[in-house]
């Protein structure tokens, strides 16, 4: 005679000589954060795997003080090259819900590199933050804003121009972070982490371009105490 053991935890059991079959029941409610990314190629993750870029490497750091109830996704909108532009067509495109508890913005390099007027950024790098708190559920205090990278300081970008490039850098970077700030908006600064580049050649990718892994790492020790606090998180 066979003898089966049946023990609920949690489960509804159903026992017969032939198959125990355990299906677990959880009333527990899950939680979702949702995390919404936006930018270009800095968080795109170009050249770099999908999990070593920076917003999945920050998705992944905020989920170590989680329970097992409660997830971050992410939502990444970002490309290789796109400028201010670029990205505000995309958020159109992608029509977003303002649902979201975090948000990044890292934009303005391909306005720079692309030698588009400095003026178009100062139209809509305002624009676009705006937009980022829209999409934040209207509450500034869900926005982080993320200083502009330094390409004058990978082998890309030497060739003369390096003082130029990190001029201009300078430029975008101080009109981001005063306007950033005068709307209460939080401003991260890591360009000092990628000026590091020449030094410290692991802080760049393998296209010798774009951070590497290791940069994202960084970057995210930076964000991450930040958007803890942002996303009520201990």
């Amino acid at each position: 005679m066979n003898f089966i053991l049946c023990i609920l935890f949690l489960v509804t059991l159903s026992c017969s000589d032939d198959e125990t079959e355990v299906v677990l029941v959880d009333d527990t409610p899950s939680v979702a954060f949702k995390y919404l990314a936006l930018g270009d190629s800095y968080t795109k993750g170009e050249a770099v795997c999908d999990a070593c870029k920076f917003p999945s490497q920050l998705q992944d750091s905020l989920q170590n003080y989680l329970t097992s109830n409660e997830v971050i996704n992410l939502k990444v909108v970002a490309q290789t090259g796109w400028t201010t532009t670029n990205l505000k067509t995309a958020i159109i495109n992608e029509n977003l819900n303002a649902e979201y508890d975090l948000v990044t913005l890292l934009i303005g390099v391909n306005n720079q590199y692309q030698n588009k007027p400095f003026s178009l950024y100062e139209q809509e790098f305002p624009e676009l933050l705006n937009t980022a708190i829209t999409l934040a559920k209207g509450d500034l205090n869900r926005v982080i804003v993320v200083s502009i990278p330094d390409y004058a300081y990978t082998l890309f970008g030497l060739g003369g121009n390096e003082d130029l490039i990190s001029s201009q850098i300078d430029q975008y970077n101080l009109f981001a972070k005063n306007h950033t700030e005068s709307l209460g908006v939080t401003f991260v600064n890591i360009t000092d982490i990628t000026r590091q580049g020449l030094a410290n050649p692991a802080l760049v990718a393998y296209d010798n371009l774009h951070p590497s892994e290791l940069a994202y790492t960084k970057f995210v020790e930076r964000l991450l105490p930040i958007a803890k606090i942002k996303l009520g998180i201990d």
